[in-house]
């Protein structure tokens, strides 16, 4: 069925396009087999104004035409359907194939790729290569988590999704109704900022920790999708990486590496353990209770205690 719409509005859109007066909806009717088929007047009249209202949202300008007779008709004008001469310099046509070759482990790779031998038709300077290489070094975003392409159209369309998400710290998946804003790539990993409706609150997901399948939901957002929505600054603070207070804990030798990478200083206390002072931001609770029995937080009293009760929901499972 899909295809055959498909067929349809082309053919549509070829008629309108190539006559050069306006054709009635019985010279179209005439044209095209689909509208030939139709079982009835009223069934060809319905399916004529859903194939003009989609083909107006695609982008086509249609133009209604009333004659001297009073018949109506319609044409698509070629200067009023044609895109402007697209004029790229050699460091834009670089940054557009930089561009496609970021993206070609994702499933945009055929798209991005589609994109650039479109620009390449439509007047991309024939001296120059988008996928010539410019460095040494040739970036790539890994996409490798299922959730990733029906979030970016989420976001992109402005749905409301459903998935289950499990915390670092959780035993067992959660449920979340989120209202996606947008997705950013940090440090190797894929995050989601969006509005959590559950918490009434921005939150920030990692995409590998979404589990099954993500679920658009029908209606609006409730809540106001911010100008600028700063997902890695979020991430940044979710992850103690913005830090403005320092903590002491004790770290068993040779272990935890990351804590010792971001360490203030570490002063060895004998018997296997080591003493370090940290950063101290939120989200450094979530992160300790990963080294498990391997980390002792001594001060600040709070974030001892906020290490405990996660350490307690793990084991209540």
């Amino acid at each position: 069925m899909a295809i055959a719409k498909a067929e349809r509005l082309m053919n549509l859109a070829l008629c309108l396009l190539g006559t050069r007066r306006p054709l009635s909806k019985r010279e179209l009717r005439e044209s095209i087999e689909a509208y030939l088929e139709a079982g009835s007047d009223d069934s060809f009249n319905r399916m004529f104004e859903r194939d003009k209202d989609d083909l107006r949202e695609l982008g086509l300008v249609i133009e209604t035409v009333e004659n001297l007779d009073g018949e109506v008709g319609y044409l698509a004008r070629r200067d009023s359907n044609r895109l402007p001469p697209i004029t790229l310099d050699a460091e834009e046509a670089a940054a557009l194939g930089l561009a496609a070759k970021v993206w070609q482990q994702a499933r945009l790779a055929g798209a991005a790729s589609g994109a650039l031998q479109k620009l390449r038709a439509a007047g991309l300077p024939e001296d120059v290569d988008p996928y010539e290489a410019h460095g040494a070094l040739e970036p790539h975003i890994p996409v490798h988590e299922a959730a990733f392409e029906p979030l970016m159209l989420a976001c992109r369309d402005r749905r409301p999704v459903v998935f289950d998400y499990r915390k670092a710290t959780a035993a067992h998946p959660e449920t979340r109704h989120v209202e996606p804003w947008a997705l950013e790539c940090w440090r190797g990993h894929w995050y989601l900022a969006g509005w959590d409706r559950d918490r009434g609150a921005e939150r920030v997901f990692r995409l590998s920790r979404i589990t099954g399948k993500v679920r658009t939901r029908a209606g609006r957002y409730t809540a106001e999708v911010p100008d600028v929505v700063t997902v890695r600054e979020t991430v940044a603070g979710w992850a103690g990486e913005i830090a403005d207070r320092s903590a002491l804990i004790r770290l068993r030798s040779g272990s935890g590496y990351p804590l010792r990478a971001k360490a203030v200083s570490v002063r060895e206390l004998g018997d296997g353990w080591d003493e370090l002072e940290i950063p101290y931001g939120h989200g450094l609770d979530a992160w300790l209770v990963e080294f498990g029995p391997d980390v002792v937080v001594l001060e600040p009293a709070e974030l001892r205690a906020d290490v405990v009760d996660r350490l307690r929901a793990v084991a209540k499972g």
